[in-house]
Formats: structure tokens, C-alpha cells, sequence
């Protein structure tokens, strides 16, 4: 064969090789969409990379995690796809998950060690966007930080506020959301609540709010009885 010849077929041979994965990646990302279990493990068998992604950095187990398929899930994190990756935007499987709703795909990813406070937007932020009340209750017994938030500083209590989910604002509260914290505009619960006219939402942080304000002045107005004790405290005892 002449070097002609030689490097013609080369060139087919790898342009025949990437139609070839690019086919391969193209099944994978239609298996996953699908929630195609079978196709997804023969392709992984084939050697597909078990973190491989979209455009928008979307791995297999976001893809699986934001559509709800548990089993597929389970799979991928058996074959140890990274739980904790982030896509473009700043998602993870779990905040994913967490935005629609898929309990069952939260749980599971959370037991296998999946972080409960991400960045981006962390799961708890994302699970009152949408009012998925149990979703806020687990991520909270499970460690969720309640004032959390997002890259442009949403909060949970925020998002449920300007959503009207009036359960999950009381549960926040009770959880000890700080209702004075601001997004970078330096909106507040109470502004979003006011905005969207929750009104049952505002009158809740209203209370809450007044309830600081009491607390505050009460301890403003002990510490001058504090300090004077203090110095009592300190001046020695007569022989």
C-alpha cells in the first residue's frame, strides 16, 4: 500500500471511529432521557463513561435524578457516577431532584452520601421553590442549612414567601429561618410575601419580626443589670 493510500484509510478509519461514538453518545443520551435501564447498563458495559454529560454539563445521574427514575438512579450509583458533579447552572443531581419533586430519588441519593448543602442552589432552596413540603421536611432532619442560599441570595423562607406556600414558611420559621436575611436586590421574605400578596405569609413574618424586635429590646434592656453585676462580682471580698 502506497503512503497515499495508507493515510486515506487512516483518515476513514477515524472518521468512521468518532460517527461511531458520536452514535454511542447520542443512544446514551436518548437510553437516559427514556429511563431506558437496559440500554444504559449495555452501553456502560460497552464502555461508556459513567459521568458522561450533555452540552450543558448534565450528567447520566442528573438527567436520571431530575426525571424521577429511581432505578436507573440506584444503577449509576452503584457504578459510582460522581453524586455531587454540577452542571453549567450550578445544579447538582440532588438540587435536581429536589426541584421536581422526586422524593423517592432525594432519599436515595442522600443515603448514599449525596451533600445536603450544596452550592448553587442548594436543594432546600429548590424544594420550597416548588412547594414540595415532605421534600423540605427530610432535607431538614437531614441536616439542610435553613438559611441557605442561592448564588444571588434566595433563601427557602424567600421562595416560599413569593410561592404562597404558607406550610412550608411556618416549618422554616419554626426552623429558625432568619426572616432579616437579603437577596443582592435587598429583597426579604416579607418583600416577596408583600410583592405576590401572601398575605397569611406576611402576617406570619410580621409576627415573627416583632417577636426579634421584643426579644431584642429585652436584651438591650439586661445587659446594663448584667454589667453592673458583673462589676459587683469582681470587687474582692473584705478580709
Amino acid at each position: 500500500m502506497n503512503p497515499l493510500s495508507r493515510v486515506a484509510l487512516l483518515a476513514l478509519l477515524l472518521v468512521f471511529s468518532l460517527g461511531t461514538q458520536a452514535a454511542v453518545y447520542d443512544d446514551m443520551m436518548i437510553a437516559v432521557k427514556l429511563g431506558d435501564k437496559g440500554k444504559v447498563v449495555e452501553l456502560l458495559n460497552r464502555g461508556m463513561d459513567v459521568d458522561t454529560s450533555d452540552i450543558e454539563g448534565n450528567t447520566l445521574l442528573m438527567i436520571a435524578a431530575r426525571e424521577g427514575y429511581l432505578e436507573l438512579v440506584e444503577l449509576l450509583i452503584a457504578g459510582r457516577a460522581k453524586l455531587d458533579a454540577r452542571n453549567t447552572h450550578g445544579d447538582c443531581a440532588l438540587s435536581l431532584a429536589a426541584l421536581e419533586g422526586r422524593f423517592a430519588v432525594v432519599r436515595r441519593l442522600v443515603e448514599a452520601g449525596a451533600q445536603v448543602n450544596s452550592e448553587g442552589w442548594p436543594p432546600l432552596v429548590y424544594a420550597a421553590f416548588n412547594g414540595h413540603a415532605q421534600m423540605v421536611e427530610y432535607l431538614l432532619a437531614h441536616g439542610a442549612n435553613v438559611n441557605a442560599s442561592s448564588e444571588n441570595g434566595a433563601t427557602a423562607l424567600m421562595m416560599a414567601a413569593r410561592g404562597g406556600y404558607l406550610s412550608i414558611a411556618q416549618r422554616l420559621v419554626a426552623a429558625r429561618a432568619d426572616i432579616r436575611m437579603q437577596t443582592d436586590r435587598g429583597k426579604t421574605a416579607l418583600d416577596w410575601a408583600l410583592e405576590n400578596r401572601h398575605t397569611h405569609i406576611a402576617e406570619l413574618l410580621e409576627r415573627q419580626a416583632a417577636e426579634i424586635s421584643e426579644q431584642t429590646a429585652e436584651a438591650d434592656k439586661r445587659e446594663p443589670e448584667n454589667r453592673e453585676q458583673t462589676s459587683e462580682d469582681a470587687i474582692p471580698a473584705e478580709p
